[in-house]
């Protein structure tokens, strides 16, 4: 083979491979223009619907690439100068752009606007209801007193110290915890001393049947009102102020009568006969009156402390 002929032949291979390397570099350049490509929707007014294929991201270049022109009462959004979004839709629709005031609020601001939640330490104050206690002691002649209260009872008072949280003065549900209780007063308890007399005829009796029974059976009167309390889920803050209750209605005395009203009974039941609806023993059994007395209570106000504080406010329960 001449050198002519060598010429010839490395001519030919160059112009090959120079025509390889332009093939593979056009076909990078249209998958890299390809991978740019992306499918939009375009939504008009008329709710009539264009899919167009685009490299471009601007909705305005979108748009006049795909000779689409804006009336004048038409708005796009995304608006004319954002970004095509994930969505890569369009939507040309017609009517007023309603303007919206966006104001920034700065953090402190919005601080500020909230009333602040404060913890605070309180004290309360409650009363401690007096209990009622009798003792017998020796005879005495016909004509004298044989009930006699030697010691008036007397309310006591407990402190509470609590600790809670507050927002506008308000105290918010079921923060309250108790750090502390004391007792201020002691209550004084009221003794009724209960004697016997003696008759004409020199013997020892009873006032009456009924005095007997009252003034031997009034703890347990009230132990057994207490029991009761307890079944109807009322707490001890309850039983004291049936205690104190009672206390001003009748004593804790089953026999007592209000003379104006005519209301017996430990209860204080008006008429009386309403009792009988807990025993037919109800003018001489003490725990049958507490029954009815407590049936009542239950079905007027819920709870013994309701009762009280209504007897506090209107004199009557």
């Amino acid at each position: 083979m001449n050198k002519k002929e060598n010429l010839s032949i490395g001519l030919v291979k160059r112009i090959i491979a120079i025509a390889i390397i332009l093939i593979i570099l056009l076909g990078a350049g249209v998958l890299a223009n390809t991978s740019r490509l992306k499918t939009v929707k375009i939504v008009f007014s008329d709710n009539t619907e264009l899919t167009v294929i685009t490299s471009k991201t601007n909705i305005s270049e979108i748009l006049e690439e795909n000779n689409i022109i804006l009336l004048s009462d038409e708005h796009v959004s995304p608006g004319l100068d954002e970004e095509l979004n994930d969505e890569r839709k369009i939507v040309i629709s017609r009517g007023e752009i309603e303007e919206v005031n966006t104001k920034m609020i700065a953090e402190e601001e919005i601080f500020n606007s909230y009333s602040p939640i404060v913890e605070k330490v309180f004290k309360v104050q409650e009363e401690i209801p007096f209990t009622t206690t009798t003792r017998e002691v020796g005879s005495v002649d016909e004509g004298e007193e044989v009930n006699k209260v030697i010691q008036e009872g007397e309310n006591g008072i407990k402190e509470y110290t609590y600790k809670a949280k507050f927002q506008d003065d308000v105290e918010i549900k079921d923060t309250r915890i108790l750090i502390s209780e004391e007792i201020i007063k002691e209550p004084v308890e009221k003794i009724i001393q209960v004697s016997k007399k003696v008759t004409s005829r020199g013997e020892s009796v009873s006032r009456t049947a009924t005095v007997a029974d009252y003034s031997g059976s009034l703890n347990d009167y009230q132990e057994y009102a207490r029991q009761r309390c307890y079944e109807y889920g009322w707490t001890d803050n309850d039983f004291n102020c049936l205690v104190a209750l009672w206390n001003k209605e009748s004593g804790w005395n089953p026999y007592a009568r209000n003379s104006y009203s005519g209301a017996y009974g430990i209860p204080q039941a008006l008429p009386a006969g309403k009792m009988a609806s807990a025993g037919d023993d109800y003018l001489s059994n003490g725990n049958t009156q507490i029954d009815w007395g407590l049936s009542y209570i239950s079905g007027r106000y819920g709870s013994p402390s309701t009762a009280y504080y209504h007897s506090q406010m209107t004199g009557w329960y």
